[in-house]
């Protein structure tokens, strides 16, 4: 069990992320991507979950060449985890005023929409001595990120004609239904995309990259033809950016004549969360259990209670008669008893053997998945993972 730094006591619950798995699901998302594509690693909201400085140098070792992070904060702590300015660290959510000097500083790739952002580079750039990339996002059904197809784009690209210090690198999108194979959103969104990139070679600008593919639309695989033969077309490249599965994880795919998937057989969890048994008591029939007293015991029951709640992200919905979810303990389900709180979880483990203060509990991983806490709490496994909080530890 791991310990503490700096004293000799057990951590009651942790996560444990696996570099091997965490290699083999990357490189299993460039074999499904193929070999023409450039593929960007998503590492935003601290990697899922699962800890952007401790997966960026795993993903960097494995072979990747692009890293793609939230805000300029995110990508600042992961350039100084990396300790070297070659790997590409792409600034995937907007950029805000305040951030333009620390970005050029730290080189990192701003994704922009607007022509103030242009213009804030263009300063930063200037004063630094330094020239900066930008990948231009285009809306195409999504009303997020992104400058719409015509005037708004035009403002966009007629500043990049002119800058001395910003190069339009890339152009991009992304896809509001790329789960769902043949969806109209998705056939709206490549023609619109089409039409953003026949306005931005007659702008003049040469992208190398164009990317609209994440997890689900490399797993479907028909949108990354597509995007492959416009690439080819404009002379540049497909870029994929695959964010769930390289942490074991696909959405299910979904519509008409949808084929075998690419990724969802093939890439495994990354992530373990742990808990320690604190204590264990039996409690008789009659008895009842957590706020509320939700739960009545019928019988005798062995309860053992883990010190770990929805503080920590182990969701309430996960309560006996809600969501009744289950952790494992040495291989087998143990039922949530009552409500979960705020920092502590009560299980029944009336018929698992060996059970006392110290025994770990898998609350995710091998017999309880992302997927099934998604279940229980009416969400998506996304923001499971994002949820959990924890000491994290590579093994």
């Amino acid at each position: 069990m791991p310990k503490r730094s700096g004293d000799n006591g057990a951590v009651k619950s942790w996560i444990e992320i696996s570099a091997a798995r965490l290699t083999q699901n990357f490189r299993a998302t460039c074999v499904a991507a193929g070999p023409d594509a450039e593929p960007l690693a998503v590492i935003k909201a601290d990697a899922y979950g699962h800890g952007a400085t401790l997966c960026a140098p795993a993903l960097v070792s494995a072979g990747a060449r692009w890293l793609g992070v939230t805000d300029v904060e995110e990508g600042a702590l992961v350039r100084q985890t990396l300790g070297e300015i070659t790997t590409r660290i792409m600034m995937m959510c907007g950029m805000e005023p305040a951030d333009a000097d620390a970005l050029v500083e730290h080189g990192l790739t701003p994704v922009v929409w607007t022509a103030e952002h242009i213009h804030l580079l263009d300063g930063a750039a200037q004063a630094a001595g330094q020239r900066v990339a930008v990948h231009v996002e285009v809306d195409t059904g999504m009303a997020r990120q992104g400058a719409a197809v015509g005037a708004p784009l035009d403002a966009v690209l007629k500043l990049l004609a002119t800058s001395q210090w910003v190069v339009g690198e890339g152009l991009m999108t992304h896809l509001c239904c790329a789960e769902v194979a043949g969806a109209q959103t998705t056939a709206e969104a490549k023609q619109q995309f089409g039409e953003a990139i026949s306005q931005v070679a007659s702008a003049g600008m040469r992208p190398r990259l164009l990317h609209v593919a994440n997890t689900s639309a490399v797993d479907e695989g028909s949108t990354l033809a597509w995007l492959r033969q416009q690439a080819a077309d404009l002379g540049a490249r497909a870029m994929v950016r695959t964010g769930l599965a390289l942490y074991g994880y696909c959405l299910p795919l979904e519509g008409d004549g949808v084929g075998a998937p690419h990724l969802q057989s093939v890439v495994e969890p990354v992530m373990t969360w742990k808990a320690s048994v604190l204590d264990v008591r039996e409690v008789q029939a009659g008895a009842t259990v957590g706020y509320g007293a939700t739960f009545v015991a019928d019988h005798t029951m062995r309860l053992a209670l883990l010190q770990v709640g929805y503080a920590d992200g182990f969701r309430r919905e996960a309560s006996s008669g809600v969501g009744s979810g289950w952790v494992m303990v040495h291989g087998k389900r143990a039922a949530v008893v009552g409500r979960v709180s705020m920092n502590l979880t009560v299980v029944d483990v009336s018929d698992i053997e060996n059970v006392a203060v110290g025994t770990e509990a898998v609350l995710l991983g091998e017999g309880v998945s992302a997927e099934d806490h998604a279940q229980w709490a009416g969400t998506i496994a996304y923001e499971i993972l994002c949820g959990v909080r924890g000491r994290r530890i590579v093994t």
